[in-house]
């Protein structure tokens, strides 16, 4: 009886820890002040001014409403919304092309920033003063509005408009990994020389694209940064709404950095199915013995393997919070692959992601993750340092 006090004892504290977080946890986010909702900071700076948005289904305040129905029921002239992947409810699919429109509710125009016209053009800022981006982030280099911001940036230096950035909580704000992006694996899905997971919010990621010179040519944009009030890196932060249609809760966001790079090879991350990036499958049975069937549904038109079974893990009772930023799922399901020529069905599109090409050959050629991560210590600790500057919620 003696010899299992301790163990109870030692349960308790750890209920009592766990309850502690969980009640911090609450208190922090009932106090915290997202960026937008700060009006006392920014409205000054919109008065008799024509603005654009760039705005989706989570530029909400704390209450739900949105920013846009908020500003102008204080006025504020509105002349256009500009649309992310994903378009101005977050309904469309990855990749789907963002069509132009009008919004039913407000009557403004929509643009998109997704498909063709990537930046907003001289044309479209030309009756416009102020530029506001206010869009949740997740804190990985792959998740596209990062890069959308980039333009956006881009467009207003080279058009003398200003930049006014409202903050908001990085769910992933609490640690940094992987490797920084090589500048010649630039894309889309990553547009800055940042690590996977670089720890920043969008304010402070602006204020570094803007200091560091990454947008082209060097130009640097007019940018003011509106911060969260009550927030710091540590603080754990659940978003009110899914950020997008495939991540749909704070488990697929958490484990967003380490299996987006699947998007590269023949396994499905869940798409098609109601446990997006939370489930890991391919169409050998040697994956493992959960299985699933993507299918055809809004936000995952076509999702890859639709119709088939697929095989492999479920990741949903994973501690993703504990595990951060891991390549073991990428290293395990290559080495289960029964066809390894056949694994990395885009190559190029991997290597995209990962920002480098030395995660894929060193993989192939059977290094440990831990050989693997060795890599890129040192150019990470060298981010850490010129990331100092830019910190807000230091």
């Amino acid at each position: 009886m003696n010899k299992q006090l301790p163990s109870l004892s030692a349960r308790f504290l750890v209920a009592v820890f766990v309850l502690f977080c969980a009640v911090f946890s609450s208190f922090g986010q009932k106090n915290l002040q997202l960026g937008c909702e700060r009006t006392g900071e920014y409205l000054s700076l919109l008065k008799g001014k024509n603005v654009a948005l760039v705005v989706n289904h989570t530029t909400i305040f704390s209450n739900r409403q949105h920013l846009a129905d908020s500003l102008l029921s204080l006025g504020v002239k509105i002349k256009i919304i500009f649309a992310p992947e994903h378009g101005f409810r977050g309904d469309a699919s990855a990749g789907e092309k963002i069509q132009n429109g009008v919004d039913a509710k407000t009557g403004l125009p929509i643009a998109s920033l997704y498909g063709a016209n990537r930046k907003p053009s001289a044309a479209q800022l030309k009756e416009v003063e102020v530029v506001i981006f206010d869009i949740q982030d997740v804190g990985v280099r792959y998740y596209t509005y990062p890069s959308t911001m980039h333009y956006v940036m881009e467009a207003c230096a080279e058009n003398n408009k200003m930049c006014l950035v409202l903050d908001r909580p990085n769910p992933n704000g609490h640690y940094t990994d992987g490797p920084v992006m090589e500048k010649k694996f630039a894309s889309f899905v990553g547009l800055n020389p940042v690590p996977v997971v670089h720890g920043l919010t969008s304010g402070e990621l602006a204020q570094m694209i803007n200091g560091e010179g990454w947008l082209e040519g060097g130009k640097k944009c007019d940018l003011k940064v509106i911060r969260c009030q009550n927030y710091d890196h540590k603080m754990p932060y659940d978003l009110p709404v899914a950020p997008s249609p495939n991540l749909p809760n704070r488990q697929s966001i958490l484990l967003y950095s380490s299996i987006c790079l699947f998007e590269g090879t023949e396994i499905s991350v869940g798409r098609g199915t109601d446990t997006q990036f939370q489930v890991l499958g391919g169409p050998a049975a040697a994956y493992g013995s959960y299985s699933f069937t993507p299918q055809d549904k809004p936000g995952a038109i076509n999702p890859m393997h639709e119709g088939k079974t697929l095989y492999g893990d479920d990741l949903r009772k994973v501690n993703a919070l504990k595990e951060g930023f891991t390549l073991k799922y990428v290293i395990n399901y290559y080495k289960k692959s029964p066809n390894k020529e056949k694994f990395f069905t885009s190559p190029s599109f991997f290597d995209k992601l990962a920002g480098t090409d030395r995660i894929r050959k060193m993989i192939v050629d059977g290094k440990s993750e831990k050989e693997i991560c060795k890599t890129w210590e040192a150019e990470l600790a060298q981010f850490k340092q010129k990331r100092q500057p830019y910190l807000l919620y230091p």
